[in-house]
């Protein structure tokens, strides 16, 4: 009874406070007033393993996070100002807030170390979503823009103090079938971990299913091989190498990119250091998904590792089940067509609701 009084008078108090301060602080407070909530009513706190410390990662397909600057070299004018979708600097820094209060909810009490963006456009707006509403959590992040016809790319958040950059490249993917067509790069980070290890992480976004899932496999096929091609490489030179490969993948764990194509296997013991295991395997198989197609809830977001972070006997480790998907009640709202809950996108078609994205995010809780 007391606690409650308690809370109930800070509560108070905050709002007194809130009353007097500009939007742009209202804002920030709104974010972590929420996590703060969040974390009170779900008690989400990160509990460590026999006393092993966490190594959190998230990925997030954030659903066109564009910029309001024209770029003449591509096709984002569906999202400039005066455009059909109505963009604007208000729903721009909107976008960035929404994107802020998920990375905080996921990350609980500590942020995570790394985060892997799809559907970025442009440095400029990671600069602003790092130097606004991120300020305070120091992320810095790698990109590089990619020939993406509507420019939009994949990135990586990191935090200087849990990971050391150490490389980063983009990787170009040619299509078999039509040389010059353009997509996506993969990107490729090689990074260094408080335990000491060394990290390779791919962040991917496959081509879309756009024109139909059979009609475009063979793309995704061809993605796959390339980022199967750089796994390969890293494992000739160290057969126990880190490897983490995440992003939206627009297919499913069993689709052929994944399974046969990239090899990415479902876990099952014992495990192979230099296999490759999608871990969302088990979830896929139960009907959870992070985007909804129609009725159906798919897996398309997945993460994957190398074997050798199966092990829990050597440095950075993780387990089946430590991952996760990220679906509390904010990112999702009633499908009024099909039933049940969608993600609460950022468009509804053409018209803007101001969600956060159609996709729900993943992450996944490493350890050392």
């Amino acid at each position: 009874m007391l606690f409650c009084v308690l809370y109930l008078v800070c509560v108070c108090r905050v709002f007194f406070i809130f009353a007097n301060l500009t939007e742009k602080i209202k804002m920030k407070m709104k974010i972590w007033m929420f996590c703060l909530l969040f974390l009170i009513e779900s008690g989400s706190l990160i509990q460590g393993k026999s006393g092993k410390r966490v190594f959190r990662v998230m990925c997030y397909n954030v659903e066109n996070y564009f910029d309001c600057v024209d770029d003449s070299l591509t096709r984002d004018e569906e999202y400039l100002p005066g455009g059909i979708r109505g963009w604007n600097y208000n729903r721009y820094v909107r976008k960035q807030y929404n994107i802020a209060r998920v990375i905080a909810a996921v990350g609980a009490w500590e942020p995570p170390a790394l985060v892997g963006f799809c559907e970025v456009e442009s440095r400029r707006g990671l600069f602003d979503l790092v130097r606004g509403p991120l300020n305070n959590l120091h992320y810095r992040f790698v990109h590089h823009d990619s020939p993406d016809a509507r420019g939009v790319d994949v990135a990586l958040l990191y935090l200087p103090e849990m990971f050391k950059v150490l490389h980063d490249e983009p990787i170009r993917i040619r299509f078999t079938d039509a040389p010059n067509s353009t997509t996506r790069d993969i990107l490729y980070v090689c990074g260094r971990v408080p335990s000491g290890d060394t990290l390779h992480v791919f962040v991917c976004h496959f081509p879309s299913r756009l024109g139909g899932e059979l009609e475009s496999a063979d793309r995704r096929s061809d993605a796959a091989n390339m980022l199967r091609k750089q796994v390969n490489f890293i494992q000739e030179k160290d057969a126990k190498a880190n490897i983490l490969i995440m992003g939206d993948f627009n297919d499913y764990p069993d689709n052929t990119s994944l399974h046969d194509v990239l090899q990415a296997l479902e876990p099952r013991e014992p495990f192979r250091k230099e296999y490759l295991y999608n871990l969302m395997f088990s979830l896929h198989k139960e009907g959870k998904g992070t985007h909804k197609h129609e009725a159906e809830w798919g897996a398309l977001d997945q993460i994957i590792v190398s074997g050798y972070m199966l092990d829990q006997q050597q440095g950075l480790y993780t387990t089946p089940a430590d991952v996760h998907i990220f679906n509390v009640d904010f990112l999702l709202e009633d499908d009024m067509k099909y039933l049940g809950k969608k993600p609460f996108r950022t468009y509804s078609g053409m018209k803007y609701v101001g969600g956060f994205s159609d996709h729900l995010p993943v992450y996944i809780d490493f350890w050392y």
